[in-house]
């Protein structure tokens, strides 16, 4: 494991055994030759638990047009027929108590899903953060690897150039 401790000193300036998770990964995928990126969504919803995906979904529909439209349709029509059609057996009479509770259960049970779904797209957010770092790290190495390799094939060719610059500058000094 020799290599590997020398590519952590000189890529990330410590031993391997200080390196943290990330760090390590992402070196022995560079070392390896590895592809390091995935599809984010497939690698986050695979984390989810089924609550979670009910809940995103809830806030989904609960956040949609669709159910704007629906939820306005549906007191219009909870309006005229407790007022009009219904106007002496109303199961609600103006000013509509049952649905005033109606709407106080949904908003009480609404607004925690919708703040949990927020939770996760923060944490969602972070998720794809540690991935962007992950893969700009892997990146960032290639490039020092990629840069060394240039490095040290520019220093050997100069070597030689240099070799033949005194073997010619020697041959010119034999010839009188």
């Amino acid at each position: 494991m020799k290599p590997f401790d020398d590519a952590a000193q000189i890529l990330f300036g410590k031993p391997a055994d200080q390196l943290d998770e990330t760090e390590r990964e992402v070196l022995l995928h560079s070392r390896e030759g590895r592809i390091l990126s995935e599809d984010r969504n497939v690698a986050y919803q695979s984390k989810q638990a089924t609550g979670e995906r009910v809940a995103d979904g809830i806030a989904r529909i609960g956040g949609s047009w669709a159910f704007i439209i629906g939820f306005l349709v549906f007191l219009l029509v909870w309006t005229i027929v407790n007022t009009i059609l219904l106007s002496k057996d109303a199961f609600d009479p103006y000013p509509f108590i049952f649905l005033n509770l109606v709407l106080s259960m949904l908003a009480a049970l609404q607004a925690p899903i919708i703040m949990m779904s927020q939770n996760r797209q923060a944490a969602r957010d972070r998720f794809e953060a540690s991935k962007d770092y992950e893969v700009n790290l892997k990146a960032e190495i290639e490039l020092m690897a990629l840069h060394h390799k240039i490095d040290t094939h520019f220093l050997g060719e100069i070597a030689a150039l240099k070799m033949e610059v005194l073997r010619l500058h020697e041959v010119l000094r034999e010839k009188p």
